[in-house]
Order: C-alpha cells, then sequence, then structure tokens
C-alpha cells in the first residue's frame, strides 16, 4: 500500500468538510485522496486526476460504484481542461474547494510500472509517466555530452554531471543504453569510489534530472500555478508537496507573486517538512516540502 507523504499536515491545510468538491491532480496510489473523500462525505467531489495510466485503472477498479468520483487519466497541467470535459454536462463548471499536488511518485510506481522509475530494478530505460513523451533511451542517445551535462546538473544538481555524461555517451558508443540497469552501471563507473560518503547511491540524482527533463515536469507546473485561479473558489486551499529544490523555488516564487497580487493568503509561509518518526518509517519522505495556500475574496 502506498504510504502517502505528510499525510496529517495535508489534511490540516486542506480542512477537507462535508460537500465540498476537491481536486487531486497526482492521485498515484490514492493515499491523500481516500482521506480527503472520507471527510468530503458522499454529497461530496472528488475528481482524480494522473498522468500514468495504470494508476487511473487501479483507482477505477478500487472506487468501483463511488458516483461522486471521477478519473481522468491526464497531465495535471490541463486540469482547466480536464474539468470542463469531466462537467460537460453541467450548465457550468465549478470551481474547487480543495487542490493538491504531490509531485512524488509512489512505491506503487516503481514496483509495477515497468517503466524504469527506479535503478533498484533493471527495466526498459523509459522514465515517461505517458506514452506521448519520449522515453529517456532515446534522449540520452539523441543528446550531444554537453546536452546531457546541462541537464543532468539543471535538473539533478549533480557536481560530477561531466564526468557522467561523458561516460554515459562513450557507454552509449559500444552499445546503446536500453535498461535502468545499464544507464545506472555507466553512472556508477563514471564516479569516485566512495562517491557522496555512501550517503546516496551515486545514480540518484541522474535518475532525477533525467525523470524531471523527460516528463516535462518544471513547466507543467509552472502552467498548473498559473491556472490557480482559474481552477479555485473562493476560501479554496491548494496543498503542493515538492521533493526538488527547484520545484520547491517555483511553487514559493507563485504563491508569493499571487499574495502580492492578493489572490491569496499563505497558510504556511516556510514550507513543511517530514517529522523524524516519517522519515524513519518512510525514508522517501526526507526531502518532501509542503507549501500551503487559501484562495481569497478576489
Amino acid at each position: 500500500m502506498h504510504t502517502p507523504v505528510l499525510l496529517h499536515e495535508v489534511l490540516e491545510a486542506l480542512d477537507p468538510r462535508p460537500g465540498e468538491f476537491f481536486i487531486d491532480g497526482t492521485i498515484d496510489g490514492g493515499g491523500h485522496a481516500r482521506e480527503i473523500l472520507s471527510r468530503i462525505g458522499e454529497k461530496g467531489k472528488l475528481l482524480g486526476v494522473d498522468w500514468d495510466e495504470g494508476m487511473i485503472r487501479a483507482r477505477r477498479e478500487e472506487w468501483k460504484g463511488k458516483k461522486n468520483v471521477a478519473l481522468t487519466c491526464g497531465n495535471y497541467a490541463e486540469i482547466p481542461k480536464i474539468m470542463k470535459a469531466a462537467f460537460a454536462k453541467r450548465s457550468g463548471v465549478p470551481k474547487a474547494d480543495g487542490l493538491l499536488l504531490d509531485l512524488g511518485f509512489s512505491s506503487e510506481q516503481i514496483a509495477s510500472s515497468g517503466r524504469g522509475f527506479s535503478f533498484m530494478r533493471n527495466e526498459p530505460l523509459l522514465m515517461t509517466y505517458s506514452d506521448s513523451r519520449v522515453p529517456v533511451r532515446e534522449l540520452i542517445a539523441g543528446m550531444r555530452a554537453d546536452e546531457l551535462e546541462r541537464v543532468i546538473r539543471e535538473f539533478g544538481g549533480e557536481r560530477m554531471a561531466g564526468r557522467i555524461a561523458r561516460a554515459v555517451k562513450e557507454r552509449g558508443r559500444k552499445k546503446r543504453i536500453l535498461t535502468t540497469g545499464e544507464l545506472a552501471e555507466a553512472v556508477r563507473n563514471a564516479v569516485p569510489k566512495g562517491y557522496e560518503r555512501g550517503r546516496i547511491d551515486p545514480a540518484t540524482r541522474t535518475f532525477q534530472a533525467l525523470r524531471i527533463y523527460a516528463n516535462g515536469e518544471l513547466e507543467n507546473l509552472e502552467t498548473l500555478l498559473g491556472a490557480i485561479p482559474e481552477i479555485m473558489n473562493q476560501g479554496g486551499r491548494v496543498a503542493i508537496i515538492t521533493f526538488h529544490s527547484l520545484e520547491d523555488r517555483i511553487v514559493k516564487t507563485h504563491f508569493k507573486k499571487l499574495a502580492q497580487e492578493g489572490t491569496v493568503e499563505l497558510i504556511t509561509k516556510k514550507p513543511i517538512v517530514p517529522a523524524r518518526e516519517e522519515i524513519l518509517q518512510n525514508p522517501r519522505s526526507r526531502t518532501a516540502k509542503l507549501r500551503t495556500a487559501r484562495m481569497t475574496n478576489f
């Protein structure tokens, strides 16, 4: 079962109430959504969105027969369009009382997607949530070493980006890299022994960078944040969990801009991070940051 990150803190900020309309833009394993559903009740409504078709299929099976749940396979950047389609038969599209984005990916995705999100499994090197995106194996084959270095440095914060990029391209010239195991091995061989003093696997930042780049994750986040006034009801609450400093900076900047415009008030001025107990129980939560805001009477 997927363990939702910062569950108590998310529910406290979003404060779901009976009869409200909530959107989970990254429904994933459904951990947060289950708790939201239990609070909004049968008179409330939940719109769940995920780019991963497998996650949507699993949630449809789980919530079969629930008339107050609508599930859509799509990119959260397109939520305004998804809302219009979901409520096409109504006279008007309702605005949301709550919006959640959890920008991590779940143990369920790692275990069952087969798309190569983890270097701990030897799988086809796709790393994309949707078949509409170019898989990582194609991207690294078509990029020059300097282009690959830029992606790994910019989206992964990897100081050995140059060495890693050159090693990956050299390995690819001998035999095309097609699996997660082959890419991870090329990265590990490129860095010095004892790199990062064993605190993280040497492949961690490279995999993260390629996943963010392949899926256009930062652009998608920018698009969604720009659409918040279109999506949200007055008094509506927004909660966004990030796992990367670039994501957190984008959310912080947009929330600050909306607050200066008087569109939102910040529920949390500083990001909420997991308690030590949560990190011990769920190590993947260690880099999570939660930022929340409430819509004003704009």
